[in-house]
């Protein structure tokens, strides 16, 4: 690690040490590592599309997925307190599979592994195979297709964590899919501060005031051990 990225991941890990509501915001990008392609990056399925090259195999189904080193950097900021929320664009299920509590976790996309009742907006394992809710509602897949309308509870959570923080962490996203890539704005006309975790260029590259092209799980974990040093809670074997 040079120390040019040293210096920044102690800046980053000053930064959660020093914030008061820390919210991080994923895309496609921080799933990669486990071997799930990503949409816009440099050989991503949009990416390739576009240039009129044939989509890549997975590596493996989504449901043999596992989590990587990045979903859990996210998971212990959680159970050592400091992440207040988390937004997320994917669909994958790895931040529930990795540990993280449902009731800090948007997921904006849907999740492939839940169904959803299209009468009180309850998501339930899709591997219960269950057709109605016990409200009695009809189940549907959660997945939001193009077109449609992101689920409402999610994004209303979403924009009321983003314009409360004072941090904002974005891991792995392009930032051009609205409604969900507004979220940095809002944090930003709060006064938060922006990171930005992604291989390619996005957006908000010029109001980011830590800018990371290396790997997330490159970044985050180191950020966090040096965060838990930060807050004296290093193991020291």
């Amino acid at each position: 690690m040079n120390d040019t990225l040293k210096r920044r991941i102690q800046t980053l890990a000053q930064w959660i040490y020093e914030s008061q509501y820390l919210v991080v915001f994923t895309g496609a990008g921080i799933s990669t590592e486990s071997g799930l392609p990503d949409f816009r990056g440099p050989d991503g399925l949009w990416t390739r599309r576009d240039k009129g090259l044939p989509q890549k195999e997975p590596r493996q189904r989504w449901r043999d997925t596992e989590p990587n080193r990045g979903h859990y950097a996210i998971v212990e900021l959680q159970d050592i307190g400091r992440l207040k929320f988390l937004i997320s664009q994917n669909v994958d299920n790895l931040h529930l599979k990795s540990g993280i509590q449902p009731d800090l976790l948007a997921e904006l996309h849907g999740n492939l592994a839940k169904m959803r009742c299209t009468q009180c907006g309850l998501k339930v394992d899709r591997s219960l195979g269950s057709t109605t809710c016990q409200c009695g509602g009809l189940l549907v897949k959660s997945i939001v297709d193009f077109g449609q309308s992101l689920p409402e509870e999610d994004l209303r959570l979403s924009f009321y964590h983003s314009r409360k923080c004072d941090l904002f962490v974005v891991a792995g996203s392009s930032l051009v899919v609205t409604p969900a890539a507004d979220m940095p704005l809002e944090a930003l006309r709060a006064g938060a501060r922006l990171v930005i975790i992604n291989d390619g260029e996005t957006p908000f590259d010029g109001h980011a005031g830590l800018r990371f092209h290396e790997a997330i799980g490159e970044v985050l974990p180191e950020a966090v051990v040096i965060l838990k040093g930060l807050m004296g809670r290093l193991d020291p074997s």
